[in-house]
């Protein structure tokens, strides 16, 4: 279990440094503000979903 909770670790943050928070956000709203409410709701509760799954193992 502790090489996956690394590959897991390893993958968050790999994509984290990846992904341009200033251009992610600056596309999402341009779409409206609806729109990046939705996909923050989304990704908030991925992470959710991620962090609960890495705890119960």
């Amino acid at each position: 279990m502790t090489a996956y909770r690394s590959l897991l670790a390893f993958c968050l943050i790999a994509l984290s440094l990846t992904v341009s928070s200033c251009d992610a956000i600056g596309s999402i709203f341009k779409a409206g503000a609806w729109t990046g409410l939705i996909v923050v709701f989304l990704v908030v509760l991925l992470l959710w979903f991620i962090v609960t799954k890495m705890r119960s193992r």
